[in-house]
């Protein structure tokens, strides 16, 4: 019988912290530098709603086939924002799926047709005194005028989709992105890769407290 790692990659690591057991989850390794790496064995989920929500599935099916599911999991890494700081870490209060249009049916753009999901899912936001923001998930790097219509105050490209993926197990998620582009249009890989080392150091000291706090409370 093939293993989880012939198939999808690295096994799943879950990360006990007080009564929790988490499953940490990001898009891709280029986002986890030397600060997380100290910290956690996130699962590299892919990058994309569909990638996103086939690897949320594929390491949550594997845990429940051995009796190992998380108590939650927690969602990281970077987004774009034209309004929030630069460089700053945000919990994410929200999350909605800019992509999904069915208004040709007479369906509210944003919402999945014939789902029991609100617009926006509401999110728990765990992580003490860090700013909060909604956060909008689609297929498509964010630049420039391509913000004009979000309804959201950040976008990624996996977010919802892991909180759905997660949803069909009933597993909670937290979310927590650290700004790395969207105050200049992208031009090349480097907007977007050359703030990953700084992302890398606040998102770890914002992680790092979140589970002191979780330890501490058993």
């Amino acid at each position: 019988m093939a293993e989880f790692g012939d198939i999808f990659g690295k096994t799943p690591v879950l990360h006990p912290a007080g009564r929790e057991r988490i499953l940490m989850l990001m898009a891709t390794d280029k986002e986890l530098g030397p600060h997380l790496k100290s910290l956690i064995e996130p699962s590299i989920i892919g990058v994309g709603p569909v990638e996103a929500a086939a690897g949320t599935a594929a390491a949550l099916g594997y845990l429940l086939a051995r009796d190992e599911m998380p108590t939650r999991i927690v969602s990281l890494g970077s987004a774009g924002s034209r309004t929030l700081e630069q460089g700053a870490v945000y919990q994410v209060a929200s999350v909605s799926y800019r992509d999904i249009d069915a208004s040709a049916l007479g369906f509210e753009k944003g919402r999945t047709p014939f789902s029991d999901h609100p617009h926006d899912i509401a999110l728990e936001t765990p992580f003490g005194e860090t700013p909060k923001a909604r956060l909008s998930t689609g297929g498509k790097v964010i630049s420039g005028a391509d913000y004009d219509p979000i309804d959201a105050d950040m976008v990624d490209m996996e977010s919802f989709a892991v909180v759905r993926a997660a949803a069909r197990f009933k597993v909670p998620v937290v979310g927590l992105r650290g700004i790395s582009d969207g105050a200049e249009e992208l031009r090349h890989y480097n907007d977007w890769a050359s703030t990953l080392e700084a992302l890398d150091a606040h998102l770890a000291s914002a992680l790092s407290l979140y589970l002191a706090r979780l330890a501490e409370s058993d």
